[in-house]
């Protein structure tokens, strides 16, 4: 295995761009919301779809989110989910090429049966936040896992998931041995894992791995910052809902994530992630 790493040489800047189209052409992602008080981290992966390129992009809200949710948004869609068997049925339309769960999703009996409608699918799909956490309890899901899905822990997940991790590992030897693990805990889930942090690995069952340092004129410290990670999750699910094979699309997001993040500079909060995005493309020629 040598891993690549994420550069902007290596990236294909027109795979970014749109062509002409109506909306359903650019896709269909659908984020699945958290409870009342708990609809603010969709959102952010909702809006990071939709400013990455999806074309429509649906947040599906509990009943009782469904006024909250409503008061925040405007481009972005909802559609209601009280059961496992209502997501079955959005899910069921072959316009939605996509699918986010886990951001402050909640990790009771009825956010599994959800986690497990969106595996049931098949849907191209990210796993991020408190999706991982249901799946580190739930042997069962797991078997539902596949090339199609991309898991995004951070270290902390990253142990529950696969009980391993990188803190005991010299700073020398940190990116080759993170790369190592991402692709054997990607092997072991029979999915692409992305493994944040300022090394970020990416890895998927096949064998590919990738590897993006936040370091030196890249460092981007700002990042951590709640919310950063849901819209990472967002850019991911936005741009496998425009046709871009998902280990592709989560470097993709990856790199766009931190360009974003030191286009914009000190004082950044996840929302400006999302609005920083238009400034990046226009500078990338997209």
């Amino acid at each position: 295995m040598k891993p690549s790493r994420i550069v902007r040489e290596t990236l294909d800047i027109a795979l970014l761009n749109k062509r002409q189209g109506h909306k359903y052409e650019h896709g269909h992602a659908v984020v699945v919301s958290g409870g009342s008080g708990r609809t603010g981290a969709s959102r952010l992966a909702a809006r990071a779809a939709l400013r990455i390129g999806a074309g429509a992009v649906t947040l599906a809200v509990p009943p009782a989110a469904q006024l909250e949710v409503s008061m925040h948004i405007t481009a972005l869609m909802q559609q209601r989910v009280s059961d496992a068997d209502s997501l079955h049925g959005i899910l069921a339309d072959d316009r939605i090429s996509s699918v986010c769960i886990g951001p402050a999703l909640g990790v009771a009996a009825l956010q599994g049966e959800l986690l497990q409608a969106v595996l049931e699918s098949k849907k191209p799909c990210v796993l991020d936040a408190d999706a991982l956490t249901i799946l580190a309890r739930n042997e069962p899901l797991k078997k539902l896992l596949g090339p199609h899905c991309v898991l995004t822990p951070h270290a902390g997940e990253f142990q529950r998931l696969f009980g391993r991790g990188t803190g005991d590992v010299p700073a020398a030897d940190a990116s080759d041995r993170k790369a190592q693990m991402c692709l054997a805990s990607a092997q072991t889930a029979g999915a692409i894992v992305l493994y944040k942090g300022a090394i970020t690995a990416i890895a998927d069952p096949g064998g590919r791995v990738a590897v993006h340092h936040a370091s030196g004129k890249r460092a981007a410290p700002w990042l951590a910052t709640a919310g950063a990670g849901d819209v990472l999750a967002g850019m991911i699910a936005g741009l496998i809902a425009r046709g871009i094979e998902p280990f592709v699309a989560a470097q993709y997001a990856t790199w766009l994530h931190v360009e974003a993040a030191l286009s914009f500079g000190p004082g950044l909060i996840a929302e400006d992630l999302t609005e920083e995005l238009p400034r990046v493309f226009r500078e990338l020629g997209c």
